[in-house]
């Protein structure tokens, strides 16, 4: 027998099959598009939310390891709280499942056979890429395109090791995996660590089953085994992460390996004194796909109740202390990108953090004038530092977001989210500077007089109103508060007009002092700024509503 004849068209469709997997997934994702987005608000709710969203996010973009990895990601950003990603990696592994049962579908349902729908959903995809000019049309057709170069790919895989049929090397092979467990379960962990997909290990196990060639004791070691390889992804993922993101790989780890150990025990006894004939029977594809499902799906109802004892063990294992938990300022993750549309709003979120950062430096702000308190002089001007680190971080992970294969919708909102932290940056500056102009009064000793003190005042009620106003209604896509943000940016350019008039006229009549007055006028022309500058946030959420 020449097995270069069989490895190579079965590595042809092996990588015709992850190919297939890969742009259907791309195409489902691109179609979920927003609904992806808002279902990162979920993950604030509660664990079993988080089960169903992890199950549904790998149901949509075919792979436990890149949910996983999004999960790393998140917790080390600060997104995702342990507990939190605990569960989505739990509804990771039932999501993973679809795919067994996509391969699988020709076995159950005869029009869904390979030969007969790879063909006609490679053309169907093909005409509506070529007739659809609505990118809604042209993910479809991935979609369609990706579920025909799948099944090709499990049909040449499948046709490839048809031959090994008559190899009785090949089979006791498969004997000797199915008579030890522990061997069993090796070889399914290795092989999926080196492709680093369980989709895809499955589908290999399938498409030789498909030949007949997998006895049904070695399949169940095999799959139990895929479930732990498929963990390398995260943790290879989480190198270089903070310790919090790391103890969230681990905890995937703990999860698969703890789950394996009870299944493993209760499948030998199954097969040693319930249904020992069962053993050595071949599995066909569907009863692999059934497999796959029971394991992952009992595996969570099993070990959800007792899921904070797996988090503890991780921390242990991590050596995460509770002080390692809570990070000050939150960095957004590049594991995110691999999900276009959770990056995006990750990043919204991080505007929001940023505009709250720069909301309490503008209450810090609107008495340091009066109070003239060098702890608050300092406490502005270390804000501003952060300020710029959120500008800086947020505008460079914007732009890797662009790189990415994203719509014209999504490119607009990337534009208006830099918009924003321009802006929000702006009027960091602008209390930068008010701060220094308190530091100018402390060193020559200045004050303002009564009136001078009240119009200022006032001036800053309005502008911190007007700027709190646009960054709930940026949080909240609330008009009514976009509206609000205008309507007194208006109100902050008819008081300045009047404040500026009536101190020049306080300063002909010499009724205050002229370095007290330049004070006076410059902080009037940094509050209008914030004011301009909440009016422009205000406006990007009114347009982004249109």
């Amino acid at each position: 027998m020449k097995y270069v004849n069989i490895i190579i068209p079965f590595l042809g469709g092996l990588g015709m099959f992850i190919y297939g997997m890969q742009i259907m997934a791309q195409g489902l994702e691109n179609a979920a598009g927003n609904r992806m987005k808002s279902l990162l608000e979920a993950l604030t709710k509660n664990k079993i939310l988080g089960v169903l969203l992890g199950a549904l996010i790998t149901a949509v973009i075919q792979s436990s390891s890149a949910t996983t990895v999004m999960v790393v990601g998140f917790v080390n950003a600060g997104i995702m709280n342990l507990t939190q990603a605990m569960g989505v990696i739990m509804g990771a592994n039932i999501g993973t499942t679809i795919t067994g049962w996509i391969v699988s579908a020709g076995e159950w349902a005869a029009f869904l056979k390979p030969s007969t729908l790879a063909p006609i959903a490679i053309m169907a995809g093909v005409i509506v890429m070529l007739v659809g000019k609505r990118r809604s049309s042209k993910d479809v057709a991935s979609v369609v395109i990706g579920f025909g170069l799948l099944f090709i790919g499990i049909s040449t895989m499948s046709d490839a090791v048809e031959p090994l049929q008559q190899s009785e090397t090949f089979k006791n092979l498969f004997v000797s995996l199915g008579g030890n467990p522990i061997f069993g379960i090796v070889v399914g962990a290795v092989v999926t660590a080196i492709i680093q997909s369980s989709s895809a290990s499955v589908g290999i196990l399938q498409s030789l089953a498909a030949a007949g060639l997998v006895p049904f004791n070695a399949a169940v070691y095999i799959i139990m085994g895929q479930n732990i390889g498929t963990c390398i992804t995260a943790i290879l993922s989480s190198v270089g992460a903070k310790k919090n993101a790391k103890t969230a790989a681990l905890m995937h780890l703990l999860f698969n390996i703890i789950g394996t150990i009870i299944f493993s025990a209760a499948v030998i006894t199954f097969f040693l004194t319930v249904k020992p004939d069962w053993a050595f029977g071949t599995i066909t594809q569907t009863q692999i796909g059934a497999v796959h499902t029971v394991f992952n799906i009992a595996t969570t109802v099993l070990l959800f109740p007792v899921s904070g004892l797996i988090i503890k063990l991780a921390k242990k294992i991590g050596r995460v202390e509770q002080a390692d938990e809570v990070d000050t300022v939150v960095s957004l993750d590049d594991r995110m990108l691999e999900t276009p549309a959770i990056a995006l709003q990750a990043t919204i979120t991080e505007v929001g953090k940023m505009g709250a950062m720069v909301r309490e430096t503008l209450e810090v702000v609107r008495n340091v004038l009066f109070t003239k308190k060098r702890e608050d002089i300092e406490a502005v001007r270390k804000d501003e530092d952060i300020v710029d680190q959120y500008c800086a971080g947020i505008t460079e992970y914007a732009l890797k977001i662009t790189g990415l294969q994203i719509g014209d919708k999504e490119h607009q909102n990337v534009a208006r989210l830099v918009q924003v932290v321009s802006d929000l940056e702006r009027v960091g500056d602008y209390c930068e500077n008010i701060s220094e102009f308190a530091e100018t009064m402390v060193e020559k000793k200045l004050t303002f007089t009564e009136v001078g003190a009240a119009g200022l005042r006032e001036m800053f009620e309005v502008c911190v109103d007007s700027f709190r106003y646009a960054m709930e209604a940026f949080v909240e896509g609330d008009k009514e508060k976009a509206l609000l943000a205008i309507e007194k940016e208006t109100l902050a350019d008819e008081l300045e007009a009047e404040l500026r008039a009536k101190h020049i006229k306080r300063l002909t009549n010499n009724e205050c002092n002229t370095e007290s007055g330049i004070v006076f006028l410059d902080t009037l022309v940094c509050l209008e700024r914030i004011s301009d500058h909440a009016r422009n946030i205000a406006e990007e959420v009114l347009n982004h509503m249109d």
